[in-house]
């Protein structure tokens, strides 16, 4: 029972915006260390925002996922990495046909070390400009807030993989990520 109690307090949370939180949820639940990935709102002054508000991009809300993970599985940098392979932190206030503050990419950090790793890790894809070629916008913001989003949201990919969005724009992305991330992937 200690092992399950020392376990359970262990758990870290980290909150990223990056598109459509259907992709980004598709790939972070495939992780291993990776307990919860739950769809949801992040990062404006509205309460309980609805999906229909947040897309209409009055809010300032960010289409986000929340994790649960353990760090003693997977890191808060492999999560970074992860995060910058599925999608493009280079594009403002958009992830391909995806348009609006919405979809802007941005780490809300839970505390001081995360906020550090996430400049970190940035920086060094800057410097580092065999990934991207151009400027990396990511924002590196507290997290103030979050709300879950609602139920339909949940799992979406794995409850719609033929859906139209799901099957063009979120399965390239899982392949890409399992392609990159194989030793990460949780067994099937």
């Amino acid at each position: 029972m200690s092992n399950k109690i020392e376990e359970a307090t262990s758990m870290e949370e980290a909150t990223l915006g990056g598109g459509c939180f259907w992709c980004l949820e598709a790939v972070f639940n495939r992780l291993k260390g990776v307990e919860l990935c739950e769809s949801g709102y992040s990062g404006g002054p509205k309460p309980n925002p609805t999906y229909e508000e947040v897309c209409g991009g009055k809010t300032g809300h960010v289409e986000v996922v929340r994790l649960r993970y353990n760090p003693n599985e997977i890191s808060f940098n492999t999560l970074l990495d992860v995060f910058f392979t599925i999608h493009d932190p280079t594009t403002l206030n958009r992830q391909g046909n995806d348009i609006g503050t919405q979809y802007r990419s941005v780490i809300f950090y839970h505390d001081e070390a995360q906020r550090e790793a996430a400049q970190a890790h940035i920086a060094k894809l800057e410097a580092d400009r065999s990934w991207f070629s151009s400027k990396i916008v990511t924002a590196v913001e507290p997290l103030v807030n979050y709300y879950p989003g609602e139920k339909y949201h949940q799992n979406y990919y794995e409850n719609n993989p033929y859906q139209g969005y799901c099957a063009y724009v979120v399965t390239p992305k899982v392949e890409k990520a399992t392609v990159n991330f194989r030793d990460l992937m949780k067994k099937a």
